[in-house]
């Protein structure tokens, strides 16, 4: 324990966006730090990969080192907003082995390899908290974690990448194409050059492993995602959605399931699946614009849970490493920990073909008598029952002309079976696009 007569020593690793935001918010609100925790924090040094880089004036360079592993070893509390998988993930067991409390933001790393992490704090006796690690300055993690603790979760459901959020907004808010909208992400900085971790929705998924952890009481890594991105979606997409009064948007979900695997007795379990979806037009989701995200819990005495706000940026994500950081070392000076690791319920990681959705499918069909008897005996052929259909004007001459089919509640696994049907058939010139519903 640090005491209150000795300044709780903090080492950053990582100096870029968030990381000079960080030291910016430590310097600039020193006192108002100390008052909160009881003790200075004290800034003990900034690892980076390169000492020549040019960086903020807020940044002092006699704090910069490249030497990371001896910055941890002279550190009570280290914040980690490095990104990646190795060498923060050795440095942050090196700072825990070592009795350091840890702050990370880093998403990749807890959905791939949380659990070593867990299980090295609590076997040292240290915090490891994580809350810039899912919907930047939202605060989510310890609500699910801590506040929700005498609830039982059944579902969490949002917006997780501000991103992604941004491209589908613009989308259809102005008619962009997707790679325009990407392009213009990238302008303003809500993209990285290489978009790839967005769009194809891996920064998603380890967000959704690392709530789906926390919701479940269960370990849940970005391996047992399923997850879809949102290079698929067309500016035809998004015109169909508007027309029939829904807006698309890439959601993280995860939730309890009761399946029966292969005929066996229903098992509970959870499904956790990233994927864009068709949101009506009237849900608090479809309002989400920009870059900001939005979360939907679910519990089972607490009813319907909202959290909504900045999911990313340097100012936004550096607040929620402060809030882990001043938690983390009051418990230095006046004693106590936070939550451990909850993974009591080990619950079975269901595949997505068990969960129960919704579809809307375009397809494209011969313009002639019989083909809409067709598509409706390869629904019926899968259990599956269509709400409604919707059928364009001709195209091609005449000879053709789109199918809009929504339907009821399935199996996933059902659904998906329906769809790959209609490609086999005659009739069907193409299947244009499949979308889940969600939120209706």
């Amino acid at each position: 324990m640090a005491g209150p007569d000795r300044a709780v020593r903090v080492a950053v690793l990582g100096c870029g966006v968030v990381g000079t935001e960080v030291v910016r918010l430590l310097t600039r609100q020193s006192a108002d730090l100390a008052a909160r925790v009881g003790a200075p924090l004290e800034l003990v040094g900034v690892a980076v990969r390169d000492l020549a880089t040019p960086r903020d004036a807020v940044v002092d360079p006699d704090l910069l080192t490249t030497d990371a592993e001896a910055l941890v070893d002279r550190a009570d509390v280290v914040v980690e907003v490095m990104g990646g998988i190795e060498p923060a993930r050795a440095l942050l067991l090196r700072a825990i082995a070592g009795g350091a409390a840890v702050v990370t933001a880093n998403k990749a790393l807890l959905g791939q390899d949380g659990p070593t992490l867990y299980a090295a704090a609590d076997a040292a006796g240290v915090d490891l908290y994580f809350e810039a690690a899912v919907a930047g300055a939202i605060p989510l993690v310890r609500p699910v974690r801590e506040s929700l603790a005498g609830d039982r979760i059944t579902r969490v459901l949002g917006i997780v990448n501000g991103t992604t959020n941004y491209v589908l907004d613009q989308m259809t808010s102005a008619g962009l194409e997707l790679d325009q909208a990407v392009e213009q992400a990238q302008a303003l900085g809500y993209a990285e050059a290489d978009p790839t971790a967005d769009v194809e929705g891996f920064d998603a998924a380890a967000k959704a492993a690392i709530l789906a952890s926390l919701a479940f009481h269960t370990r849940v890594s970005v391996d047992d995602v399923h997850r879809e991105g949102i290079t698929a979606v067309s500016a035809q997409d998004v015109e169909a959605a508007r027309e029939t009064g829904y807006v698309i948007k890439l959601l993280a979900i995860a939730e309890r399931v009761t399946a029966s695997p292969d005929g066996a007795a229903p098992v509970d379990g959870v499904v956790v699946r990233v994927h864009p979806a068709l949101v009506p037009d009237t849900h608090p989701l479809a309002g989400v614009r920009g870059a900001f995200n939005a979360v939907f819990v679910e519990a089972e005495a607490a009813g319907e849970l909202m959290f909504y706000g900045r999911g990313a940026g340097g100012l936004p994500t550096a607040s929620a490493v402060l809030g882990d950081v001043v938690t983390v070392a009051r418990h230095r000076v006046q004693g106590g920990k936070g939550p451990i690791e909850s993974r009591y319920a080990d619950l079975p990681v269901h595949p997505i073909g068990r969960a129960t959705t919704r579809y809307q499918i375009r397809l494209r069909v011969a313009d002639r008598p019989g083909v809409l008897a067709q598509v409706a005996q390869a629904f019926a052929a899968h259990d599956v029952s269509i709400k409604a259909v919707r059928q364009s004007p001709p195209v091609d001459g005449g000879g053709a002309t789109d199918l809009l089919v929504v339907t009821h509640r399935a199996d996933d696994a059902a659904l998906s079976a329906t769809v790959e049907r209609l490609a086999g058939l005659d009739v069907v010139d193409g299947v244009l696009s499949v979308l889940r519903v969600e939120g209706a």
